[in-house]
């Protein structure tokens, strides 16, 4: 056969030298798309084991999680042993969010005198926090003090009595705060209008914690519950001292408290 004309040799050298570049940029390209996944995926790991991406990781990135995942939200507060944390641990929406208000009136230094939302004055620590969760029967009140683990809790009861308000709060088989783990009672006393319980148990998260519970028939006839904590490492008498100020201070709106 006569050998091709210089024409057609040279068309066909150029268009082998044209498939070949094309070859070469399809390859570093694929390597180029493959190394940015791989830093990208290595960026991202966080266990030991990760390694280079396959084709399917490449072709398929895993979606991201949505705000309103479970597993994206914070662990809840801990509790603090009564049915109501136990029941209900949600944070506070609402009128839970409001800042109590100074009333006029005759704190003693230290304390502050507040309209709280939920209906009555009552005096609390200077510098200490309000929230509130809804129990199951009534509105929860927590006053927190931001520096030494106390706390003071307010809400009201629906039982017969203080004393038997008192006695279903610590021996209820579902949710008695008697079932918490290192319970210990401490001293026990009552009136015909109060009953109180002071013990200490062992918190999951806090550690060992002292409660004097109070539960009181309050002046429009209401029965309340005011509770107060504090590691066991602290004094008795400053565990104590917020639930005094208060008990002196406690009136609901629309009561005459003399």
């Amino acid at each position: 056969m006569p050998p091709a004309p210089p024409q057609r040799r040279a068309g066909a050298h150029r268009a082998g030298r044209l498939l070949a570049a094309t070859a070469a940029a399809a390859v570093l390209g694929a390597g180029a798309g493959a190394g940015v996944w791989y830093t990208v995926l290595r960026h991202d790991s966080t266990g030991p084991a990760a390694g280079p991406a396959t084709a399917a990781t490449v072709s398929t990135p895993a979606p991201s999680m949505s705000p309103s995942s479970p597993s994206s939200l914070s662990s809840p507060s801990p509790h603090e042993g009564t049915p109501e944390d136990s029941r209900d641990d949600t944070p506070a929406t609402g009128p839970g969010r409001q800042v109590s208000t100074p009333a006029p009136g005759g704190a003693a230094p230290g304390y502050r005198r507040t309209q709280d939302p939920v209906g009555y004055t009552v005096d609390v620590p200077e510098g200490w926090t309000r929230r509130q969760k809804q129990g199951e029967k009534a509105p929860v009140v927590y006053y927190d003090s931001p520096s030494d683990g106390r706390q003071l809790q307010i809400f009201a009861v629906t039982e017969g009595t203080p004393a038997t308000s008192l006695d279903l709060a610590e021996n209820d088989p579902g949710y008695g705060f008697a079932r918490q783990p290192g319970y210990q009672v401490l001293n026990r006393d009552s009136g015909s209008t109060w009953a109180e319980l002071t013990y200490r148990y062992d918190d999951r998260d806090k550690g060992p914690r002292q409660v004097v519970d109070h539960r009181f028939q309050a002046a429009d006839g209401t029965l309340y519950a005011l509770r107060v904590s504090g590691p066991v490492t602290l004094p008795a008498d400053r565990i104590r001292a917020p639930l005094t100020a208060a008990l002196a201070s406690f009136c609901p709106s629309g009561g005459h408290c003399g």
